[in-house]
């Protein structure tokens, strides 16, 4: 059986380098996979603390955030080929006219 903290610590350096990615890349669509890594870090550690305790709490968390993930992820990408498709780009740095 792998240890409990196994399992937090693969957790806590998928959300470092989605953290690491979401500040340091220029890319839409880099961004969006950090943000996923994200995700995929948080859901990590519902389902290892939902197994440690013994319940399916955090199982059925996971996967309504994976079903609210695959929204964004479309949402997202629709909305970085409508950016594209206007401003040719997709660095984020490029993105002024979307502020008020």
């Amino acid at each position: 059986m792998i240890p409990l903290s196994h399992y937090l610590t693969v957790a806590f350096v998928l959300f470092a380098i989605g953290l690491i990615g979401i500040f340091t890349r220029k890319n839409a669509i880099l961004v969006l996979l950090s943000i996923e890594l994200l995700f995929n870090a948080v859901n990590l550690s519902f389902v290892v603390f939902s197994q440690a305790h013994g319940n399916l709490e955090g199982q059925i968390v996971t996967l309504f955030s994976m079903a609210i993930a695959a929204g964004e992820v479309a949402i997202g990408l629709a909305i970085c080929i409508l950016l594209f498709r206007t401003q040719k780009t997709i660095d984020v740095t490029d993105f002024t006219d979307l502020k008020q």
